[in-house]
């Protein structure tokens, strides 16, 4: 795939708090699977979706719209996996 491959979604928080410590954690964990950048943006705000600090300070409230922007050469797995966090509402299927 062409190294410079960018992609984007826009997802909602459907979260009642907000995307706080925990889902935020489980974006980082994600994102750092991939070699391509990450960056999600709400509204003119863009952060690093592979820094906790980051993503905490987009104070992303229940019912925020965020668009993901990955690029790179794994981009478009990168977005997928980002985007299935918050289409599960950031559970995580049990093992069995």
């Amino acid at each position: 795939m062409n190294p410079n491959t960018t992609c984007t979604r826009d997802v909602t928080v459907n979260l009642d708090n907000g995307l706080h410590l925990g889902p935020s954690s489980q974006i980082v964990r994600v994102a750092q699977k991939f070699s391509s950048q990450l960056a999600i943006r709400k509204g003119d705000r863009v952060v690093d979706g592979k820094s906790m600090l980051d993503l905490l300070t987009l104070a992303a409230e229940h019912g925020a719209m965020l668009r993901l922007e990955a690029s790179g050469t794994d981009a478009a797995a990168a977005v997928d996996a980002i985007a299935q966090l918050f289409e599960r509402n950031f559970v995580i299927d049990p093992p069995g």
